[in-house]
């Protein structure tokens, strides 16, 4: 099957992404042609002892597509809870284990890539998962700790006798973190002898590297950090626009521009939402969550031009919506700054 026809029939995912998936995100990528999106990583430990930034984790924007909700953790009981709770929201379409993530913080836990060692406790999991939702449930893993220790086909099987519908695989050993081969020849062979739906994830960057993905056979695609500073990713790969065209530095800047400013009214708008919805919680102010988000996500938007390195220095100062206006129009000119309503006003 040739690449753009294989890329054709499958769909593109946006991955969870701790720190990053959070609702403005997740439906700027939606408006781009993703097709499913993952909030980020939801603590089952943390939903079972009340924790109120826990359940923020699970809030949705209007307009969102469909959107699954990944959860993390080890211990049954505390995932069948967090299953139940994130199913009463009749916000999400899909139930996501998490098996793969390598940060120490979550594998210190018991959980992430800590599971991958105990294909009957993932096992375990699904089922008290599958007991406590009527939602599709699906796995998501790595092939296994390290190259000389493949456990990809005990995961697969500890997924579908515990009811899932669908496997999503980081083609990555837990040791390679997120850099490094992609194995598809693993997935490949996951395609041919999984009874659930397959999901590829890894080192898709580009339309050419996600027609590689598709080839493998499976059923989507997941774009994760590649699509941090660029979530027009998702309608790129699917494109029949030639790749110098689609990587025109003038395009590209004019796309990045527009989903800054795009980005930049979504935080507005869900920190209003937040706060409407948490009123009894300390949430950090509107300018507040706006120069913690540009510390970590909004300062993409300009990488690689002129101007770059000293607009990111300058954001450790930066602590109103209008000072991150004012040094993105001195860093970049006034055509960085497309018009946008809900913006302040002077």
């Amino acid at each position: 099957m040739c690449g753009m026809h294989a890329m054709q029939k499958v769909k593109c995912h946006l991955a969870p992404l701790a720190g990053f998936t959070s609702a403005p995100f997740r439906l700027l990528c939606t408006r781009r042609g993703a097709d499913l999106t993952y909030t980020e990583m939801v603590s089952a430990a943390g939903l079972f002892h009340g924790s109120s930034p826990t359940r923020q984790l699970m809030e949705t924007m209007p307009g969102e597509g469909p959107v699954a909700c990944q959860i993390f953790g080890s211990k049954p009981h505390e995932l069948a809870f967090a299953a139940a709770e994130a199913t009463k929201l009749n916000r999400f379409v899909e139930l996501n284990l998490n098996a793969g993530c390598p940060m120490p913080n979550i594998v210190h836990e018991g959980a992430g890539a800590a599971l991958i060692h105990n294909p009957s406790l993932v096992h375990e999991c699904l089922l008290a998962m599958r007991e406590a939702t009527t939602l599709p449930l699906t796995l998501k893993t790595r092939p296994g700790p390290r190259p000389d220790k493949v456990l990809l086909f005990e995961l697969l099987d500890a997924a579908e006798t515990a009811g899932c519908s669908g496997f999503i695989l980081h083609a990555r050993f837990t040791s390679q973190m997120h850099g490094g081969d992609v194995h598809l020849d693993l997935l490949a062979e996951l395609v041919e002898r999984a009874k659930i739906s397959v999901t590829g994830n890894g080192g898709v960057y580009n339309p050419s590297t996600a027609r590689r993905m598709a080839e493998t056979g499976v059923a989507a695609i997941m774009l994760g950090r590649a699509a941090l500073a660029n979530p027009w990713l998702f309608s790129d790969v699917r494109s029949d626009e030639p790749s110098e065209v689609l990587e025109a530095p003038s395009r590209r800047m004019a796309l990045q521009n527009a989903a800054f400013a795009e980005h930049l009214s979504l935080l507005l708008q869900f920190s209003a939402q937040l706060a409407r919805d948490f009123p009894d919680d300390h949430l950090p102010s509107s300018d507040g969550l706006v120069s913690i988000v540009s510390r970590t996500h909004l300062f993409r938007y300009f990488n690689g031009r002129p101007g770059a390195a000293v607009f990111r220095r300058r954001l450790n100062e930066i602590h109103s919506v209008s000072e991150l206006l004012a040094a993105v129009e001195e860093s970049f000119g006034p055509d960085a700054l497309p018009p946008c309503p809900a913006w302040p006003e002077g």
